[in-house]
């Protein structure tokens, strides 16, 4: 299978950081972007100062507001943010190829129906063969060469093992799985996580908590998994376990430094008012507790964050409750 061509779509940081790393991997790189200002940067400057500041891009990395050339290309990746997704791809649909691989390396589930993002791509672009790249990849890190590992899944092997070879290169590795739920739920929930492990560090509760927290939050994302299909060992691995350490682990990821000014008294608008990029976990939160209620599915942490989100609860409020939740068997 012949995927020279790869074509970006979403000039955002994560974007971005992709068309850099696929240039390196040897690609021909397109990225479509919709901001007129990000779009001249990308072709006059070779920089995307708006949303990957400090970074510059190979020449050969050329930018386009057109999905019609983007779909030329032999492969796509999917950089939207996640409640996007249906527009952007429903545009994008009638221009791609039977059979085109499309990778999702958006991270959230569509808060208006509850879809996995998968799931809304197989809606308004059928026609493609779907696969998800997810894993703990900070786009900055990435774009500057830093070495990082992440799961690319598709269910046709033969598929996958052509996209892993097509975007690897010595710091960028992708293993292969033919586990798309799984590699997708760990993407997505994650997000809700970090916002609770932002509030714990906001409120200098400490490195015993913030320990409990990111345990506590992977035996719920454990259940959610299993419940939708998933297996154990994705959930376990780089798109699972490891996207939920370093998303609640360090203040880059856009999920946790939200909670920490939460934590610190700030409210949700106030924060994201100042913000130029999306923090996916603040929609994904309605939607994963949604679907865990209607799957009968215990989920005190994700719940919590909802219900400060949502403003049905206070940061004060919502720690009380968990604190006082009955003591029960771990497993």
């Amino acid at each position: 299978m012949a995927l020279q061509s790869v074509g970006i779509v979403g000039a955002g940081a994560w974007g971005t950081a992709l068309a850099v790393t696929s240039r390196r991997a040897g690609r021909d790189v397109l990225i479509w972007a919709y901001e007129p200002e990000t779009l001249a940067g990308i072709n006059e400057k070779h920089r995307n100062e708006i949303y990957l500041p400090g970074v510059k891009l190979d020449p050969a990395i050329e930018a386009t507001a057109r999905l019609n050339e983007v779909a030329n290309c032999d492969l796509l990746l999917m950089a939207t943010p996640a409640q996007h997704v249906r527009k952007i791809a429903g545009e994008l649909g009638p221009y791609l190829k039977a059979g085109q691989p499309l990778v999702i390396c958006a991270k959230g589930i569509e808060q208006a129906t509850g879809k996995l993002i998968s799931q809304v791509v197989e809606e308004v672009a059928p026609g493609a063969q779907i696969a998800v790249l997810s894993g703990p990849s900070f786009a900055a890190e990435v774009a500057r060469g830093l070495p990082a590992a992440v799961t690319l899944a598709t269910a046709e092997e033969a598929l996958g093992r052509a996209l892993s070879y097509a975007l690897s290169h010595p710091p960028f590795r992708c293993y292969w799985s033919d586990d798309v739920i799984g590699a997708e739920i760990g993407g997505a929930v994650k997000n809700v996580y970090a916002i609770a492990a932002g509030i714990v560090a906001g409120k200098k509760f400490g490195a015993s908590a913030h320990a409990a927290l990111v345990t506590r939050s992977f035996a719920e994302m454990m259940r959610f998994g299993a419940a939708l299909g998933a297996r154990r060992e994705t959930l376990a691995g780089l798109s699972g376990l490891g996207d939920l350490v370093l998303t609640c682990g360090s203040p880059q990821s856009r999920n946790m430094s939200l909670g920490i000014e939460l934590g610190k008294g700030k409210s949700l608008e106030e924060v994201l008012g100042k913000r130029l990029t999306v923090t996916e976990g603040v929609y994904t939160a309605s939607a994963l507790v949604e679907m865990a209620a209607a799957r009968g599915i215990d989920m005190p942490i994700a719940q919590a964050v909802h219900a400060v989100i949502s403003g049905l609860s206070t940061v004060d409020e919502a720690i009380e409750a968990l604190l006082a939740r009955p003591l029960r068997a771990e497993a």
